[in-house]
This record gives structure tokens, sequence and C-alpha cells, in this order.
């Protein structure tokens, strides 16, 4: 059988595992796993995992995007969070895909992205 990749799970940093792991559940996610060194919350598809991190640099020039369906809900739903990066509002990019930004509170850049109909 030949090798296929079936999921990549982004290992994000973070100052305090705790306040990460109760951000993303107030977005919707669940806490799979935390203690003071590390994290995990889930929804629906997608996991994201957090490692604890001492200097505030590293998250600042991180993150991931995260393929969705129904982004206009999802975006709305983000919106009334008041977590929109400022330059991260819902639109079409040229590369086919219609896409938001949100910041963590330490700074990590997640993008959630949809194809373009």
């Amino acid at each position: 059988m030949p090798s296929r990749l079936k999921a990549a799970i982004p290992k994000l940093a973070s100052l305090n595992i705790e306040r990460s792991v109760a951000f993303f559940e107030r977005l919707g996610f669940t806490r799979r796993y935390s203690d003071k060194d590390y994290g995990i919350v889930e929804r629906d598809d997608v996991q994201l995992h957090f490692w604890l991190c001492v200097d505030a640099r590293i998250p600042k020039e991180t993150g991931c995007r995260i393929t969705v369906e129904g982004i206009d809900g999802l975006f709305e739903a983000y919106s009334g969070e008041s977590v929109i990066h400022p330059n991260g509002h819902l639109e079409l990019k040229p590369w086919g895909v219609r896409e938001f930004s949100i910041l963590d509170l330490d700074g990590n850049l997640l993008t959630f992205q949809q194809a373009a109909a």
C-alpha cells in the first residue's frame, strides 16, 4: 500500500497552557488533555496542541491554517467573541479560498479557510 498523509496537527506555543485551553473552549473546542506543560483541544476533526513556552516572541511568529465548512457562520460566531485579527476579516483570496484569521491570547495566528465556490 502506498503511503498517504492523512492529517496535520498544529503544535502551538503557549505562555500559559490553562489560559490557552480555556480560550479555545470559549471558541467551541473541547479540552482533551491539559497539564502545566502541554494541552490539547479538539473541535470536529481538528486538534490543536499547545506546548509551554517562556519566550513571548515565539507565539507571535507562529500560526496555522484550518480548512472549514460553513465559514460564514464561523466568522460571525468568532466576530462576536472579538478575536478576529485586525487585518484578518473574511475575504476572498486570489489563491481560491475565502478566509479569516484570529489571534489567540499569546499571539498565535489561526487562519480559517474554505474553498471558494
